[in-house]
């Protein structure tokens, strides 16, 4: 499973009586408002994924407009005229790199 590449798992000694593999928690960056940051409405049809691949060039990279906007957890869906922040390509690039001491920090 490639996005659980960077995430550091163990495997159970016990659970229901058999082993499991289990992954920690992910813990991301918080992302503060920026005067560089761009607002968008969303439209019908919009996802986070693809603003992501819109804003970015990436579809990979769309948990950081998911955490800038504290949305998170089952879709990728937003609803229409949703008032969104996408921060610029070049914070994307810190946002990145804190994500990375973040993990090392980890381990």
């Amino acid at each position: 499973m490639k996005r659980h590449q960077n995430n550091k798992a163990k495997i159970t000694e016990k659970f229901n009586d058999r082993r499991k593999l289990v992954f920690k928690t992910n813990i991301f960056p918080k992302i503060d408002r920026h005067e560089t940051d761009i607002y968008i409405h969303t439209r019908e049809g919009d996802r986070l994924d693809n603003l992501a691949y819109f804003y970015y060039k990436d579809v990979k990279l769309w948990w950081i407009i998911a955490q800038a906007n504290h949305i998170g957890k089952g879709t990728m869906h937003l609803p229409p005229a949703t008032l969104i922040r996408v921060p610029t390509i070049d914070r994307v690039f810190e946002v990145l790199n804190e994500l990375k001491q973040i993990q090392i920090s980890r381990l």
